[in-house]
């Protein structure tokens, strides 16, 4: 099954079999209102220079784009959280495609706001062989221009569902990263870019692989 049928899947019973039709209007609404405000037609595109990051890992060692960078091409995605089951759903593929990803030359990474401890958790659960980078505060989500607040309304669907950011996150600013991926070129130049300002469409893993290969055959 592809991600976007497995992610339409659970859309469709969430919608119908978990949350009121009161905040799944809050959820689309807040949605659409992320989407009219332009921020992911901002954020960084291909062409553009990708910003060096040095993060922690969830295991404690710091992490460098400029040093991975050197050995060759960088895939970086952007993850909301060890709580967004879209997100978990979307890890998942990509690491599906993580083999051919490091076979052909690139360092894969994903970046999260969350604690170091959510981090390993959803490492483990979602059995990644990459890893997931705390951006606490979100200056690396600052950096591509995908980092955004929550409406106050959204919070509270938020709440009641027990997923307290400040808690998860360890810091509190209700802020969050739009799901992104990026393809980096040595040189630091963004090969590849998708950003989803809503949180349920996420693009095939797949392109990611065929944006290396571009660069490859460039090479």
């Amino acid at each position: 099954m592809k991600l976007q049928d497995k992610l339409d899947a659970f859309k469709a019973h969430f919608e119908s079999k978990v949350a009121s039709p009161e905040v799944v209007d809050i959820f689309h609404r807040t949605t659409a209102e992320l989407i009219a405000t332009g921020q992911a037609e901002r954020a960084l595109k291909v062409g553009d220079i990708a910003p060096t990051f040095s993060l922690r890992a969830a295991e404690g060692q710091i992490v460098s784009s400029t040093e991975m960078l050197e050995s060759g091409p960088l895939v970086v995605t952007f993850y909301r959280g060890v709580w967004c089951p879209y997100c978990n759903i979307d890890l998942q593929a990509i690491e599906e495609v993580a083999d051919q990803i490091r076979s052909l030359g690139a360092h894969l990474v994903s970046i999260s706001m969350q604690t170091a401890a959510n981090s390993l958790k959803s490492q483990r659960q979602n059995k990644l062989s990459y890893p997931i980078l705390v951006d606490k505060g979100g200056k690396a989500a600052d950096g591509f221009g995908i980092r955004f607040r929550l409406q106050d309304e959204l919070i509270d669907a938020y709440k009641g569902f027990n997923t307290d950011l400040p808690v998860i996150n360890g810091e509190p600013s209700w802020t969050l990263p739009m799901p992104a991926r990026y393809v980096i070129a040595q040189d630091g130049t963004i090969a590849y870019a998708e950003v989803s300002p809503d949180y349920t469409l996420r693009p095939d893993p797949g392109e990611m692989v065929e944006a290396l290969q571009r660069l490859k055959s460039f090479a």
